[in-house]
């Protein structure tokens, strides 16, 4: 496969093939939206198993090969999946019928020396998760993230799913 990153064509590619890569993906909305000559954005929602959702949003540039800003939450709706409302509603984050397990995002915090060797890349984490930031060593605006935050699903909350699940029976 061509490097995701040199063509809005290769990325959508990339974005859409993701529930054949991964058996793990009940479903997926994400959606390439052009925004102009070479640049474009994804957004939408990945479903896992166990109503857990990775609600993406990327804004890419193709000029230059890079994803010029991010945010990528990751939660357990408190509905079913056939009573999810749209990416669009359910990814807001305001939205009250979700777990917010932990998020992604690219805002510069220069001041907060912790993440000093991730910058800007970080990620929110309880207790407090508005407020207790990580360095995010696997994200990067030069390559695609959602490889790593997929497998970071499949590992630490799919796989902690089963264990509670095999725990309790």
């Amino acid at each position: 496969m061509a490097n995701p990153l040199s063509s809005p064509a290769d990325y959508q590619a990339f974005v859409y093939d993701l529930p054949n890569r991964y058996a793990s993906i009940e479903r997926s909305s994400l959606v390439y939206i052009p925004l102009g000559a070479g640049v474009g954005k994804v957004t939408g929602m990945i479903l896992f198993p166990g109503n857990v959702i990775l609600c993406v949003q990327e804004f890419l540039n193709f000029e230059l090969g890079v994803i010029e800003g991010y945010g990528y939450e990751v939660s357990r709706a408190r509905l079913t999946a056939d009573r999810l409302p749209p990416a669009d509603e359910y990814c807001r984050a305001t939205y009250p019928e979700k777990e917010k397990l932990y998020w992604y995002d690219s805002f510069p915090h220069p001041n907060d020396h912790t993440l000093a060797s991730t910058h800007p890349h970080h990620k929110h984490v309880p207790p407090n998760v508005k407020h207790n930031r990580i360095p995010a060593h696997d994200l990067t605006f030069t390559a695609t993230n959602l490889p790593c935050l997929i497998a970071e699903i499949e590992r630490d909350v799919l796989a902690a799913g089963r264990k509670d699940a095999a725990g309790s029976t």
